[in-house]
């Protein structure tokens, strides 16, 4: 076998980039103050609360925590709308029809009653996904979390019951997200065969072009066309 490393591919900008690592490093704050506070009671959660220096100092730091990730999701979304009316933004996250037919594909190939494995784009059907349940997560987690904290005021537009309402929406919401990242992130991102230990690519932004070529060969068909057309057009007339 050769060692010549496989050529790479740019996949994701510096923005992207930080966003996630940003994003990555705020939701493992959140949850790791957030989830001993819904069981205070258990051996666990007391000595997480201890290493944060008590309740008081661990809820502080779950709203600071919470306030950068609201910040983070409204760039996030800010950027997008501004794209959006330049008519610049990547539509590809947006699901289609498509998706449901890889769905579909994907099952019956993993259960061995089809040998074709469905061809993605930029991203699967799993990415998508998971990026829209964690950006309807995200609001559903902003909007009990700010009634959460500021109850007294909630009190003044809304219903009473609305505060209670927003505690169990808040812990039941983290809890699956939580979840949803161990088992269904963490598992396609570092622990499948294609890319265990650990994917690095959504650090240093780079795929191989013989990944590109198994997971995303309609991305790297598109790719290689705009780079031919592009040398095409700087060649002198």
């Amino acid at each position: 076998m050769s060692d010549t490393p496989h050529p790479m591919v740019d996949r994701f900008d510096l923005k992207a980039r930080v966003e996630h690592l940003g994003q990555m490093i705020v939701f493992t704050l959140l949850v790791v103050t957030g989830l001993p506070q819904r069981w205070p009671e258990e051996h666990w959660a007391q000595i997480v609360t201890s290493v944060f220096g008590g309740i008081e100092s661990m809820r502080w730091i779950h709203r600071g925590t919470g306030l950068v990730f609201t910040g983070l999701v409204f760039f996030h979304f800010s950027v997008a709308f501004a794209d959006l009316l330049r008519r610049s933004v990547d539509v590809a996250i947006v699901p289609t029809r498509k998706d449901f037919t890889d769905a579909i594909a994907a099952l019956k190939y993993q259960l061995g009653l089809s040998e074709e494995h469905p061809k993605y784009d930029r991203f699967e059907y799993k990415q998508k996904f998971e990026y829209w349940g964690v950006a309807f997560g995200g609001m559903i987690m902003i909007s009990t979390g700010f009634i959460l904290l500021f109850p007294s005021w909630t009190t003044w537009f809304l219903p009473g019951q609305f505060v209670p309402m927003a505690k169990v929406a808040h812990g039941s919401e983290a809890l699956m997200a939580f979840l949803v990242i161990l088992i269904w992130h963490i598992y396609n991102a570092h622990l499948s065969p294609e890319v265990f230990p650990f994917d690095k690519g959504m650090f240093h932004g780079k795929m191989s072009r013989e990944r590109m070529e198994h997971e995303h060969p309609l991305e790297l068909a598109r790719l290689d066309a705009q780079s031919k057309a592009e040398a095409q057009a700087e060649k002198p007339s």
